[in-house]
């Protein structure tokens, strides 16, 4: 497998940089699942409130992907109902493990590759399970991404490396 190494940030709390990444990917996380929405269950399928979480993270730090993380869904469940409020506490739990995998990964490795972001997205997603497990109490909710959400795993894998390599690696 090609690793590349690309220009990373680790942004903190008092830039104003921090904030204007993390509203660029909020707005994308924001678009991304109401044009997947107009697909049935598109949203289930393509997982698309991950997908600028973890390139925030990865590109810009935890800080960043946290930030996106936690206002993409609850904005989202705000202002267009989508994510229902009960999912939310299960994919704000999701969120903030991929944007600290995700920052982890990059802050450790210095790189991205397929293999680290399929590391990332499968250590998020199996803690995720885990924990979505744990607070609704049925296992077969709990690895529905895993079940009909295999493309927009794909998605954040391929998508992710092509987003972070060849869009925002300039």
């Amino acid at each position: 497998m090609k690793t590349t190494a690309i220009q990373l940030y680790t942004l903190d709390y008092k830039e104003a940089k921090t904030y204007l990444a993390a509203s660029l990917f909020i707005v994308g996380n924001m678009v991304l699942p109401q044009l997947c929405h107009l697909v049935p269950q598109g949203g289930t399928t393509w997982l698309p409130i991950y997908f600028f979480t973890l390139i925030g993270a990865y590109k810009y730090g935890w800080k960043v992907g946290l930030l996106t993380a936690v206002f993409s869904p609850v904005l989202n469940s705000l202002l267009f109902g989508m994510p229902l409020a009960a999912a939310l506490p299960a994919i704000l739990l999701k969120s903030v493990l991929l944007a600290v995998a995700a920052g982890y990964a990059a802050q450790r490795f210095k790189r991205v590759s397929i293999p680290l972001l399929i590391a990332v997205v499968l250590s998020y997603q199996i803690a995720g399970i885990l924990g979505e497990w744990a607070m609704v109490g049925d296992f077969t909710r709990a690895v529905q991404d895993f079940r009909i959400g295999l493309p927009g795993i794909a998605l954040q894998i391929f998508g992710g490396y092509s987003f972070i390599k060849y869009i925002i690696n300039k």
